[in-house]
Parts: structure tokens; C-alpha cells; sequence
């Protein structure tokens, strides 16, 4: 996906406001949020009168000095410790409101965002759309916080550039002099000229820097991007490193993750020469800045119109304007990865709109509750996401206590009839109606298994505690688990430590302890032998008489356990017998 670079200021402006407006007008921290920011601007001026006082102490210091007046210089001396320790407790205490403002920014962002992305199975649609947002993870932990920090401080450091312009620029108005002209015999001045040099100096080094920097948006939104992909592909190679060390396939991974590192590569050496271009261009421009005051206010000291001091006050001044201008200059790169973020934010929430949008105008396949004990699917076909059919289901009841068997041949769309009956899977056309009052579970072939204690992850996905110890381990003996019930209060990453076996085991424990009255299985007990798969099923029919279950299996072995067998045959649902 690329940047939006090339899109008008004006309505990138009114994109970016609405993505930050709404912490500061709707959210429940709006009180705190602008009473942190009114003392951060109260904090600022107080710091910038402060930064007056010392260009005028600077003044005096360097008159005395020239003076030789050393009553002066010990009067200034403690003055100077006074603005100092002012000067540090301020800026210490505006640091820290600051930070306490952006972290606060960020959580309250980072939550809406999470709302906005898990509601209405919205991350699993995107991940299924072909044109979706790539790593969204990565928008939603990295691309907010910097959204939230580098706001907060471009914010705060403009208003602070301001008011120290304002501030300062009647101050070097004050001890410039004025432009003489002559003009055909007749002369005539403009005041102010150090205030013309500072402003001119500050627009040809803003344009230059543009026109040197531009490419450094672009590149910083395709650097995020590309740091995701090599972050996500490392993570891949993680989760499925036995598989990958089963099968030898170490070169064929490292030949992906270092095509990834050399996209990333090229695109950071890009960024190095540009970068390069800027920091010179940066550098120059603070290097002349110091000189140029002092070149442009020399002949008036050596005239005696000017003492030392105020040399020093013109050189000071005309800095400290000539920086607030150039606010734009030195702060192009923190601009450029600002705007970056804010465009992968932006296209993240575009996406998440567009999902919501495809599933209110193009519902497919209608899911809803009804106070009905049975499970109906009505005119229900199933498609891709491209629209293409691949199961015409027709008319299905699943009445309560049944136990149902799918079959079929691989690809035939079995996993994907089980979760258009949870809910889940909205491409195509018909309608599901489930029981409202009745608690759903389904469980995969690879079962989720959440990073930290045993018995945590035994009880998902309900929360911790739920299910008391005793009863956790005796679910554990009758699903095959006993060795691991002195485990329960172990840290481990269970999807790594267990074989896959095991965490079927695990999975079916799960649906004992949980009780649902409805389960659908997708070849949820696959990878165990016949004679454990066996009493696997015989645990779940003695642990759960009066659940429905509907089982997607290829073992006939099982066809014992179920009431009525169904099997996909081209594309139909065709009823194989009891």
C-alpha cells in the first residue's frame, strides 16, 4: 500500500483532525487531558519569561565584564543561580506532565482502536480481504504511540516557538536599526533589520529544506511498513519452528526473511542519503546562524553604538528568533514520521470503515439468535470472498441433544460450514438461526493457547479462576492430561511446550469444564491415534449428555458417536445415513 503522499494538505489536515479530535472532545479523560495541557502551556510561557530574563541578564553580564564593574558582577552572579534552578524545575516538571499526557493519549487511543478493530469480527474480515491493511499489530502498538508522543511534542514545541517569537521579536526589534535605502537621490529606511535578516534567513532555509526532505515521507511510511513484515515473518518462523525443523526447511526460511531484510535494506539506504542531504543542509544552516548576527550587528559595535552587551543581546535575540522560525527546518524529520504514521493510521481506519461498510451494504449470510431450542441454516450457500460458491448447504436443522458427523473431501468446504454456523464467515448468501439462549463452542484443529500459567489456559477463554483447581485437574485425568497436573501453576509458552496431541487433549478438557450446550468440532482430535481419538469422544459423550455436537472428522471410527452423518459431495450436502 502506498503513502498518501501526493494528497492535498488541506484534506490530509482534515483526515489527521479527525483522528486526533476525539480524545480531546468525547473521551472520558477529556478534564484530565486538557487540564495536563493547560499546565504545559502555563509551564511554557513561564519557561519562555524566564529565557527574557536571561537574554537581559546576559546584557548586563557582559557590560559589567566590559566595565570591569565588579559590584555588578557579583549582584548578577546569584541572579544567574536563581534563573538556572527556575529554568531546570521547569522544564524537569513540563517533561513529566508531558509524558504523563502522552501515555495517557496512547492508552485511551490504543483502546478505541481495539474497540473499533475486534468489534464485529472486524480483524478477522480484514485479514481475509485480499486488498486488507497490512499489520495492523503494528499500527495499533507502534504507529499510536508515536502518533500520541510526537503530537504532543511537534504541539507543545510549536506553541512554544511562538509565543518565544512573539516574545523575543519585539525584543530584537528593540535593538535593531534600520535598512537605508537610496533611491534617485532620495533616501529612505525600513526599521527592524535584524528582524527582516532572521525572517529571511528562515524562509530560504524552510523552503530548502523541503525541497531537500519531501522524499523523506514516503520512504518513513515504507519503512514502517517493511520493518512489520520482517518483525511478522520472524515471528511466523518462531511460532512454527518445529514444523519448519521437522522439515528442514531452515534455507527456505531464511531465503524469505532475508528477501524481506533486503527490501528493507534498499528502502533504509534511500532514507540514508536523504537523511544525509537534510542533516547537512540542517547543519549548515545552524552554523551560518550563529555567525550572522554578529556579522550583520559588527559595524555598529565597532562604531561604539553598541557595547558589548548588547552585541551579545542582539546575537542572542536574533538566535532565539531565528530558531523559533525555523521550527519547520529543524523538525522536518520528526514531521515527515509523524505524517507517516498518521497515514498508516489513517488507511488502517479506512479499512476498518470500509469492512463495516461491505458488511451492513452486503450482509451475505444473516446470522442471528432466536428463542428457538433448534439450529436452522435456511437457503444457505456458502462463497469465497470473490463470490465464488462453493457449497450450496440448502435447508439444515440441527435439533437439541443431536450429535452430527460432517465429512467430505479436503477443500470442500467442511471448516468453512462450521464457521458460517458460528457466525463468523459472512460471504454468501441464505440465513443461520442459532438458539440465543444456549452457550456455543467451537473448537479448532489447532487450539489457541494463551502464554502463562497451565491453568489459565485450560480455563479459556474464560477468565482466570473461573474453574477451581480440583476441578481442572480432574477434566485434565479424564481427557489423558494427569502429567500435567502438578503444572497447573507453571508459566510457559503451552502452544511451544505441548505436542500437538496434547493440545487437542487439552482442548477437548476445555469444552468438559465449559459445559456448552452447543459444540461444533473441526477435526479437533486429528492428530491423536484411533483407540485415544476414541476415548476422547467417549469422554466428551459421558462428560457432556446433553450437549449437541456436530464433529467435521475423515475417521469413520467415529460415526459411532454421532446420531446422523452428513458428507459434502460436490459441492451439496448430501445425509450418508444414521
Amino acid at each position: 500500500m502506498q503513502s498518501r503522499g501526493a494528497e492535498r494538505p488541506a484534506a490530509f489536515a482534515r483526515r489527521a483532525f479527525a483522528l486526533i479530535h476525539p480524545y480531546w472532545t468525547r473521551s472520558n479523560e477529556v478534564g484530565a487531558a486538557w487540564a495536563l495541557l493547560i499546565s504545559i502551556l502555563g509551564i511554557t510561557l513561564g519557561l519562555v519569561y524566564l529565557n527574557v530574563e536571561y537574554n537581559y541578564w546576559n546584557r548586563n553580564f557582559f557590560n559589567a565584564l566590559e566595565r570591569k564593574d565588579s559590584s555588578a558582577f557579583w549582584v548578577l552572579i546569584p541572579q544567574f543561580f536563581v534563573l538556572s534552578v527556575l529554568t531546570v524545575a521547569g522544564g524537569a516538571l513540563q517533561t513529566y506532565l508531558t509524558q504523563m499526557l502522552q501515555i495517557r493519549w496512547r492508552l485511551w487511543m490504543t483502546s478505541d482502536h481495539l474497540d473499533n478493530w475486534l468489534s464485529g469480527e472486524r480483524y478477522y474480515r480484514l485479514e481475509h480481504d485480499p486488498k486488507g491493511t497490512d499489520n495492523p499489530d503494528q499500527r495499533i502498538a507502534e504507529d499510536l504511540k508515536l502518533l500520541a508522543t510526537s503530537t504532543v511534542d511537534l504541539v507543545l514545541g510549536f506553541l512554544h516557538n511562538t509565543v518565544t517569537l512573539v516574545t523575543f521579536i519585539a525584543i530584537l526589534w528593540s535593538v535593531s536599526s534600520p535598512i537605508v535605502l537610496a533611491a534617485v537621490g532620495n533616501g529612505w529606511s525600513i526599521p527592524g533589520d535584524m528582524v527582516w535578516a532572521a525572517l529571511a534567513y528562515a524562509i530560504i532555509g524552510s523552503i530548502a529544506t523541503h525541497f531537500v526532505g519531501r522524499p523523506l515521507i514516503s520512504l518513513r511510511f515504507q519503512q514502517e511498513r517493511l520493518e512489520a513484515d520482517v518483525r511478522y515473518g520472524l515471528m511466523r518462523t518462531r511460532e512454527h519452528a518445529e514444523g519448519i525443523a521437522l522439515q528442514r526447511g531452515e534455507a527456505a526460511e531464511r531465503q524469505q526473511i532475508d528477501g524481506r531484510i533486503a527490501g528493507l535494506n534498499r528502502n533504509w539506504r534511500q532514507i540514508m542519503v536523504a537523511t544525509f542531504k537534510l542533516n547537512t543542509l540542517s547543519s549548515a544552516y545552524a552554523q551560518v546562524g550563529v555567525l550572522l548576527p554578529y556579522f550583520l550587528a559588527s559595524p555598529r559595535y565597532f562604531s561604539g553604538t553598541v557595547t558589548l552587551g548588547g552585541l551579545t543581546q542582539i546575537a542572542g535575540a536574533f538566535d532565539t528568533v531565528r530558531s523559533a522560525l525555523s521550527w519547520f527546518v529543524f523538525n522536518y524529520q520528526a514531521l515527515a514520521s509523524w505524517k507517516a504514521s498518521v497515514d498508516r493510521l489513517l488507511t488502517f481506519e479506512a479499512a476498518l470503515a470500509k469492512t463495516a461498510e461491505e458488511a451492513a451494504e452486503h450482509p451475505g449470510i444473516a446470522w442471528r439468535e432466536t428463542a428457538s431450542d433448534r439450529l436452522e441454516a435456511r437457503a444457505l450457500a456458502i462463497a469465497l470472498p470473490d463470490d465464488t460458491v462453493i457449497l450450496r448447504a440448502g435447508n439444515l436443522t440441527i435439533e437439541p441433544g443431536e450429535t452430527l458427523m460432517l465429512g467430505g473431501a479436503p477443500g470442500s468446504g467442511k471448516s468453512t460450514l462450521l464457521r458460517t454456523l458460528a457466525g463468523i464467515w459472512p460471504h454468501g448468501s441464505g440465513q443461520v438461526l442459532v438458539p440465543s439462549r444456549y452457550r456455543m463452542m467451537f473448537l479448532p484443529q489447532k487450539p489457541y493457547l494463551p502464554i502463562g500459567r497451565l491453568q489459565d489456559a485450560v480455563c479459556y477463554p474464560s477468565l482466570p479462576g473461573t474453574f477451581p483447581p480440583e476441578r481442572i485437574r480432574d477434566v485434565l485425568v479424564r481427557v489423558g492430561l494427569g502429567n500435567l497436573c502438578d503444572r497447573l501453576d507453571e508459566n510457559q509458552n503451552w502452544g511451544q511446550v505441548l505436542s500437538g496431541g496434547e493440545q487437542q487433549k487439552l482442548s477437548i478438557a476445555r469444552a468438559i469444564l465449559h459445559q456448552p450446550q452447543w459444540l461444533f468440532l473441526d477435526e479437533a482430535t486429528a492428530s491423536l491415534d484411533e483407540a485415544t481419538e476414541a476415548d476422547l469422544y467417549q469422554a466428551l459423550v459421558d462428560g457432556l449428555p446433553h450437549t449437541t455436537i456436530v464433529s467435521i472428522s475423515h475417521h469413520r471410527q467415529l460415526a459411532r458417536f454421532h446420531h446422523r452423518l452428513l458428507s459434502i459431495d460436490h459441492g451439496r450436502l448430501v445425509q450418508r445415513g444414521a
